[in-house]
């Protein structure tokens, strides 16, 4: 569900596939939110091109999340 609360934001955080064991490959995201203003609570790996993200509320309303800052590293090219 999403009323669950997310706690903190990612740091680093690589996404690999169900049942990968091994480091992680060209095309393998590094999301990363630990930064002022960045507010990534979750990931979650769907496919290769989807991902399901879990964006915090904003600290002053905790009912809205009308924006959303987080980076994105170790991309492979038409990803």
């Amino acid at each position: 569900g999403g009323d669950e609360i997310i706690a903190g934001n990612v740091n680093k955080y690589t996404v690999l596939p169900a049942g990968y064991c091994g480091q992680p490959k060209k095309g393998h995201l590094i999301f990363d939110a630990c930064f002022e203003s960045g507010n990534l609570g979750r990931v979650d790996h769907i496919t290769e091109f989807e991902y399901d993200l879990f964006i915090r509320p904003d600290t002053c309303n905790p009912r809205f999340r009308v924006w959303f800052n987080f980076t994105v590293e170790n991309v492979k090219e038409s990803q």
